[in-house]
């Protein structure tokens, strides 16, 4: 760990000074309290840096959360290994099930309601009701259709894989978020915290670390839509994986996979949280929660490993670690520096859509997974590192 000032410490050994001055800027702000905990896999991001525990007083900084409100990932450890999921036939029919079983892609959502994802969505509809009347509403509409996306992935750095540890046990492991409907409540509550810093006349950094006050009804608001669209995210990705185990257990010739173990996270979130005595809002835009024994999950880039975690409890980091790679070439520039070829090379071996379409998520785009590994070594201990074998993106 190395203390930037006395706001700021950071666990990155590569950082970019774009991204340490936002970082800097971010720490200023007088609702910062007691510091910014910069991850190992800290990147540029939208007003706050992606990979950066906020603490705050009294206030939160919607742009501090992420626009893809909840985001995270789930693991489910199944009872088979490599050999036998292989034994039972090529991967690619798998791939193929795992692609039509949910929606891929941005805008894509499914047609009809399964239903398990009825009862997820009924699920959400009473939570609404206890957060209040007008969540669901401000739900509604923002995305009429926000019941048809429970169960579909996006694109960008989302995926789903079939993973084998470091026994050859297989693991079933998927990113995703929100959605449509989390974005849509974080960027009206951005530009809310926006207007109300002009109003104010606030002297900012950056616009987008507008913040939203306590005691007030667009905080009340902000927090209510947040923890609805928080659970979403987490239903979202129990539904999705729940699909996923399904076109294995076809794959097996079994009515059902059995789960040995289910870890979820978020990843992009904000929780009530004590430290020192100290009632604060804790923003992790890119970081999971690491308590001593917590488990968690840090997913690598697209072809590299991903791993299955267990928090040391680090009071400097708000109990906090990375939770990726994090990016070091933005897509334009991704695509402009990386072949095809190269993308070929660095998947040889996984089952994947060979496609131009994912050359930004080519792991050089990426930090070296097993660097954020090294740096986060006093923050969480490895419990399984997880290499590829089938792997699903949305275009």
């Amino acid at each position: 760990m190395e203390r930037l000032s006395d706001k700021l410490l950071n666990w990155a050994s590569i950082l970019d000074d774009l991204t340490r001055r936002q970082a800097e800027n971010t720490a200023s702000l007088p609702i910062v309290a007691p510091h910014v905990a910069l991850m190992p896999d800290a990147h540029l991001g939208k007003g706050a840096t992606v990979g950066s525990v906020l603490p705050t007083r009294e206030a939160i900084i919607p742009a501090a959360v992420g626009v893809d409100i909840g985001c995270g990932m789930i693991a489910v450890r199944t009872p088979w290994s490599v050999d036998e999921v292989r034994a039972r036939g090529s991967l690619a029919p798998l791939r193929g099930d795992i692609e039509r079983a949910v929606p891929l892609s941005a805008g894509k959502y499914n047609r009809t309601l399964t239903p398990s994802a009825r009862a997820r969505a009924a699920e959400l509809e009473q939570l609404a009701r206890e957060l209040g009347d007008h969540v669901l509403p401000a739900v509604t509409g923002a995305t009429p259709n926000w019941q048809l996306q429970l169960g579909s992935l996006g694109s960008g750095n989302h995926f789903i894989e079939v993973t084998a540890d470091e026994q050859e046990r297989v693991w079933l492991f998927l990113h995703s978020g929100s959605r449509g409907v989390g974005n849509k409540i974080a960027m009206r509550h951005i530009a809310i915290a926006r207007t109300r810093a002009e109003q104010q006349r606030l002297d900012l950094p950056d616009r987008d670390l507008a913040w939203l006050e306590e005691g007030t009804p667009e905080f009340d608001r902000y927090i209510a839509e947040l923890q609805w669209a928080q659970h979403f995210a987490l239903l979202n990705r129990d539904e999705m994986m729940d699909r996923v185990a399904d076109c294995l257990a076809r794959h097996m010739r079994v009515d059902r996979t059995p789960e040995l173990e289910r870890i979820q996270c978020h990843h992009n979130f904000t929780q009530r949280e004590t430290h020192d005595g100290v009632a604060l809002w804790v923003s992790r835009k890119g970081a999971i929660e690491a308590r001593r024994g917590q488990d968690g999950l840090i997913p690598g880039s697209m072809g590299t490993a991903s791993f299955v975690v267990s928090g040391l409890g680090n009071a400097l980091s708000l109990n906090s670690s990375p939770h990726g790679a994090g990016r070091a070439y933005s897509r334009s520039k991704a695509r402009r520096t990386f072949t095809r070829a190269q993308l070929e090379e660095s998947m040889r071996g996984i089952e994947w859509r060979h496609s131009d379409a994912f050359l930004d998520e080519i792991p050089a785009a990426y930090k070296d997974v097993d660097v954020v590994m090294e740096d986060a070594r006093d923050l969480v201990e490895i419990r399984h590192t997880l290499r590829q074998l089938v792997n699903v993106k949305g275009d």
